[in-house]
């Protein structure tokens, strides 16, 4: 895929460099970057403001809000939702000079990412886990697993649909959801 699918819409504000794939129905709003090389999928949705780096691979049906910067070395896997000002980094030891270390970062299917959240690159967000706002992570977050603060520390389960639904250490054997009734069996 290479190139705007003629059914997404690009604000006339947003700067598409060639080489950019953008997927059927994505919606791409004002002031928003895609670099050469990026693949931004079908379904997205990318605020105002965002910053798409060359060499990234957005999924299906990703929601990123406002004034997010996602770096090469950054991957974030079909229904993955990233909430404003989240902040993605992609060296371990960042220089005005000298050289550069590309870390890689994954944000696995259906994870969420809250507003004004820091991810430090190399780890991995598994599948429907929620990085509450203004977490900063910095190790990996398991499948389901709710963290918080600073450090990121674990602090419950959640379903798909990303209520709590255990407050305890371990992962319960089945995740179901009151609410929406999704259950979910252990997947570790």
């Amino acid at each position: 895929m290479a190139g705007i699918d003629p059914t997404a819409f690009v604000h006339p504000s947003a700067e598409i460099e060639d080489g950019a794939a953008i997927g059927a129905d994505s919606r791409i709003w004002r002031r928003t970057h895609v670099r050469t090389g990026a693949v931004i999928g079908a379904g997205v949705q990318l605020g105002a403001n965002v910053f798409v780096d060359a060499g990234v691979r957005i999924g299906d049906r990703v929601k990123i809000q406002n004034n997010v910067s996602v770096y090469a070395g950054v991957e974030l896997a079909d229904e993955a939702f990233v909430g404003p000002a989240a902040v993605f980094t992609n060296d371990l030891n960042p220089r005005a000079t000298g050289g550069w270390q590309l870390t890689p970062t994954f944000v696995r299917r259906g994870a969420s990412v809250g507003a004004n959240a820091t991810i430090v690159c190399g780890y991995e967000l598994g599948e429907h886990c929620l990085v509450a706002a203004g977490a900063v992570v910095t190790k990996n977050v398991a499948p389901h697993q709710l963290v918080l603060g600073n450090p990121a520390r674990p602090a419950g389960w959640v379903c798909r649909c990303g209520r709590v639904v255990s407050r305890d250490a371990e992962r319960p054997a089945d995740l179901v959801c009151e609410t929406c009734q999704h259950g979910e069996a252990s997947d570790t």
